[in-house]
């Protein structure tokens, strides 16, 4: 394990566990805080990624005597499962940032190499932590108690209480199906009696709706249905009697309603006779205002068209208005002209001179302007040839730039073709030996492979040269057992010859006809079969024995095969050799594949040659070309400015002169077009007015005046035509009444009084009603009562199996959690956790018995803790010595961390059986072994002797001086100011 910047380390420290721990048991010590179990941390850390004990919860890894930047890190190379792997951890840290001051967070990275060649190497966390898993058979709680036994953790399964010691149970060992089990039975009984108390409530709640429909009180009997059902009868005879009371009533209210439909007929027809008569009289009574309505209806009517004429002379006086305005205003602005003169000279009402005044002044402003025409065209042409003179002085100046860029360029190419040229030769070289470097990473690869093959056949060719020599003792013990058997059967000879003789027949060996005393065969007798079994079992032990020669005689043939590839050099040197090989491979490859495009940017680079010339070239004749074009255009420039000169003289610029005309035309132009439209404006105001005249006289009025009063507004005519409209109708109407047959026959009778008739059938409908209000409830009452007892019967039918059901799952559900007939009061995960502490009790007071020397022993109780805590799970001390069994809480401090190691290591003993059998081949303990006195420091080591004798190797963490002389194989940690280093010791 290589250590980087962790915990106390500043630097950089190793640990060669293998040779440490050579003889089994090696010591880690130094002062306090130098770091001792910092390299237990280290340990868990390169495995889980966190550090045991408290220290977990903290992410504060990196080493405060690490320098600025240095990278924390451990390094661990460990065989798990039979595989050879290497785990580099970093843990996050804050780091000074690279720009401005403060830190940022590094983010935690780790990465498995497998040394062993074999299968993908792993860089995601999540990843690396289930192939460690795997690969441990165990989680990271598991490997805490069974491999590394931290400190501060170490005794407090012994310590814990019932409950706590239940939880560090569970997470050591895998009770998730039994939880599962316990919470499927919750679950299930859970969901029975809601179901049930969902269809118990269901009955309940019918019965209630069917005492809120039948109007009664809740039936307190638990027998409901007699008591529904009775309701329903009631409730359906109770219908029948309304329907028939509704019948009858609805005949003597049909008949009622047609005596006040009669008698209201013939006074209505009255009542509308006697209304006719008293709207005609009023009418006759209002004739003379109607009149008065009519004649001035009439005369609106008539002056509507002399206002409409009135309102035209208006708009045509405020025409004339504003046409002398514009007038006014154009003339002002003449008068800022060269048109000032002619302008003031004007008259109103206009004059015949005026026009051919402003005619005058006209065309004599125009000739003026034809003849600076040509004066203007000059000086827009000195213009346009002065711009394009800038341009053509900017355009050299540019072309210029770009033929010093060029002739740049051209400079440049010996240096690019000077470095094309050795690209080219390189790339070359590299095609003709890609071949050999090919065949060299081919070799490399072979080696590499060998290797891996000649580990192999090595670790095959002992197994089958193991099995020889298994099968050589095998054929000698089988040939030396027929050999036995051979002779005791000569031996014995004698007995086995007696067996065929026959009375009467001539003995074999003598011939004789008598037999007087035969040999008899003894117990331990053998016979031919037993001679041919034993003689068949070693000629196949011989044929195995031939074969397994052979197949270490080939193996041995594969190996020497191996061997001549390489296969015997040094894994590392031939990794570093393919490594060079591979590197190599590409660079060539990647060379020899270049050619191609460097020969084709060699000839781009003189086709670049070629073409900068030709460039460089032809910008400089486009420079030549520009500034011929400049010495053109100033030639051109100089001719027009002494056409201008001699056009103008000191008047100053054409332009200037011809907008000075131009303005005096439009402002003259533009003022006689006003005076004329002033004029038409002026006339048509006056025509407007004489025939605004003519028709109020027209229409029979005095004066204009006159008519306009007679006007009325649109509202005003709207109702004075109403009012004689309605009146009209309104007469025709009552007219149409009054001679009407039934109103005339009313009016000619007695008056009826309809008001006890209406009393009457007023009485007759409200029975009626009520008649319907009642058949209405009682159906409604009838018909609910129907579907809600019809409900009653289905949920009670359905309700029995229901509750038979339900109290045989919550009897099981109890029993599991611990409740009911559980008479030991313990759940089924505690049932189990309470038999695992069984068996850790049990291993653990084997070395508990022998580290005090037979005196104490843990007893398991499976008591229900005080105030009902769970039980099962209590931990107790048996003392021989007095037969007494005690709390651990009594042990001395000597003993009792004897009964916490002892603890411990039954701990690891079971949760490594629960965990498939795995047990890893070292294990660590880190507690301090000071309080043990010399005795009881005998007997732990002594314990630890026994771990270390069943292959295992111990690491312990202690300062206790006795045990430093106990163990030469040891790791010194050494508390320095600048950080933690260490020193090792290897015991012989």
């Amino acid at each position: 394990m290589t250590v980087t910047a962790f915990g106390p380390f500043g630097g950089t420290v190793s640990v060669d566990f293998d040779e440490l721990g050579a003889d089994g048991l090696f010591l880690l010590h130094g002062h306090t805080g130098a770091g001792k179990t910092s390299i237990l941390d280290a340990v868990a850390f390169a495995l889980y990624g966190v550090v045991p004990g408290a220290r977990r919860d903290t992410k504060r890894l990196l080493s405060d005597h690490a320098a600025p930047g240095v990278v924390p890190s451990v390094q661990l190379d460990a065989t798990l499962g039979g595989r050879r792997l290497r785990l580099t951890r970093s843990p996050e840290y804050a780091r000074p940032k690279l720009r401005g001051e403060g830190t940022t967070k590094q983010n935690a990275k780790a990465t498995l190499t497998w040394l062993d060649g074999i299968g993908q190497n792993l860089t995601r966390i999540d990843e690396i932590a289930l192939e460690v898993e795997r690969l441990l058979g165990m989680r990271v709680d598991q490997f805490f108690q069974v491999v590394l036994l931290p400190q501060g953790d170490f005794a407090r399964f012994l310590r814990a209480k019932n409950d706590e010691r239940g939880q560090l149970l569970e997470r050591l060992f895998d009770t998730d199906r039994f939880s599962d089990m316990e919470s499927w039975f919750a679950d299930r009984r859970r969901e029975s009696a809601e179901a049930l108390a969902g269809k118990t409530q269901n009955a309940d709640r019918i019965a209630a709706k069917v005492a809120q429909a039948a109007g009664v009180e809740q039936c307190s009997d638990p027998e409901v249905l007699p008591w529904a059902t009775a309701l329903l009868e009631t409730a359906r005879d109770r219908a029948v009697t309304c329907a028939i009371t509704l019948e009858s009533a609805r005949a003597d209210h049909a008949a009622a309603s047609e005596s006040v439909r009669a008698a209201r007929t013939v006074a209505e027809a009255r009542s509308r006779g006697l209304a006719a008569r008293q709207r005609l009289s009023a009418l006759d009574s209002t004739a003379d205002a109607r009149t008065v309505d009519r004649l001035e209806l009439e005369r609106a009517q008539s002056a509507a068209p002399v206002q409409r004429r009135r309102l035209e002379l208006d708009e045509a006086v405020r025409r004339s208005a504003d046409a002398a305005a514009v007038v006014a205003s154009r003339t002002v602005v003449a008068q800022g002209t060269v048109a000032a003169d002619v302008a003031g000279g004007l008259s109103w009402p206009p004059s015949p001179t005026d026009a051919d005044a402003v005619d005058a002044a006209v065309q004599r402003w125009s000739g003026e302007s034809a003849v600076l025409d040509g004066v203007a065209a000059d000086e827009v042409a000195r213009e346009q040839l002065t711009t394009e003179l800038s341009k053509c002085t900017v355009a050299v100046e540019s072309v210029e730039r770009d033929v010093a860029a060029l002739v740049e360029q051209e400079r440049a190419l010996p240096a690019e073709t000077a470095a094309l040229d050795a690209e080219y030769t390189a790339c070359v070289h590299a095609r003709a030996s890609v071949e050999s470097v090919r065949t060299r990473h081919a070799a490399a690869v072979d080696a590499v492979t060998a290797a891996i093959e000649h580990k192999r056949a090595v670790a095959a060719a002992g197994e089958a040269t193991a099995r020889h020599s298994a099968a050589i003792t095998r054929h000698q013990d089988l040939r030396q057992l027929w050999q036995d058997l051979r002779e005791q059967r000569l031996d014995g000879m004698a007995a086995e010859l007696a067996r065929q003789l026959r009375t009467g027949r001539p003995c074999e060996v003598c011939g004789s006809l008598v037999h007087p005393s035969p040999a008899t065969a003894g117990d331990d007798s053998v016979t031919r079969d037993d001679e041919e079994q034993a003689r068949h079992a070693m000629n196949l032990a011989e044929q195995r024995r031939d074969e397994a020669r052979a197949e270490v005689e080939s193996m041995q043939r594969e190996i020497d095969a191996l061997a001549a590839r390489g296969g015997t050099r040094l894994t590392a040197e031939l990794t570093e050799a393919l490594d060079t090989a591979s590197a190599e491979l590409r660079t060539t490859t990647a060379l020899a594949d270049r050619l191609p495009g460097v020969e084709s940017a060699r000839g781009a680079q003189e086709t670049k040659a070629e073409s900068l010339r030709a460039s460089i070239a032809a910008r400089t004749a486009d420079a030549e070309q520009l500034r011929a074009t400049i010495d053109t255009l100033r030639a051109r420039i100089a001719d027009a400015a002494a056409r201008i000169d001699a056009a103008l003289g000191s008047a100053g610029s054409a332009r200037a002169r011809r907008r000075e005309l131009d303005a005096g035309i439009a402002a003259l132009v533009s003022l006689r077009d006003a005076r004329i439209d002033a004029l038409a404006a002026e006339r048509a105001a006056a025509d407007l007015e004489t025939r605004v005249r003519q028709d109020a006289s027209d229409a029979q009025f005095d004066d204009v005046e006159a008519a306009l009063a007679a006007v009325r507004d649109q509202q005003r005519i709207a109702v004075l035509t109403r009012r004689l409209a309605d009146a009209d109708a309104e007469r025709v109407a009552a007219t149409a009444i009054v001679a009407d047959a039934d109103v005339t026959a009313a009016l000619a009778a007695e008056a009826v009084d309809a008001g006890p008739l209406t009393a009457a059938e007023d009485s007759a409908r409200q029975v009626v009603e009520d008649a319907l209000t009642d058949k209405k409830l009682a159906d409604d009452r009838r018909v609910q009562l129907e579907d809600l007892v019809t409900q009653l019967w289905a949920v009670a039918q359905r309700l029995e199996p229901l509750r038979a059901a339900h109290a045989e799952l919550h009897e099981l559900a109890e029993v599991v959690s611990g409740k009911g007939q559980n008479s030991r009061k313990m759940s089924l995960r505690s049932y189990v956790l309470a038999a695992r502490l069984e068996e850790v009790a049990v291993a653990a007071s084997v070395r508990f018995r022998r580290m005090t020397g037979g005196r104490y022993e843990f007893v398991h109780s499976d008591d229900v803790g005080p105030r009902g805590t769970r039980g099962g799970l209590g931990l107790e001390i048996r003392d021989e010595y007095t037969g007494v069994v005690r709390a651990a809480g009594t042990l001395s401090g000597g003993e009792a961390f004897c009964a916490s190691l002892a603890l411990a290591l039954g701990l690891a003993d079971v949760v490594a059986a629960e965990a498939g059998g795995i047990t890893l081949d070292t294990m660590f303990i880190d507690e301090g072994f000071g309080s043990l006195d010399s005795e009881s420091l005998d007997s732990v080591m002594g314990v630890l002797d026994e771990l270390r004798s069943g292959g295992r190797t111990v690491g312990i963490v202690s300062h206790v001086d006795e045990i430093r002389d106990r163990v030469p194989s040891r790791l010194h940690v050494i508390r320095e100011r600048h950080g933690s280093t260490v020193r090792m010791h290897a015991g012989v």
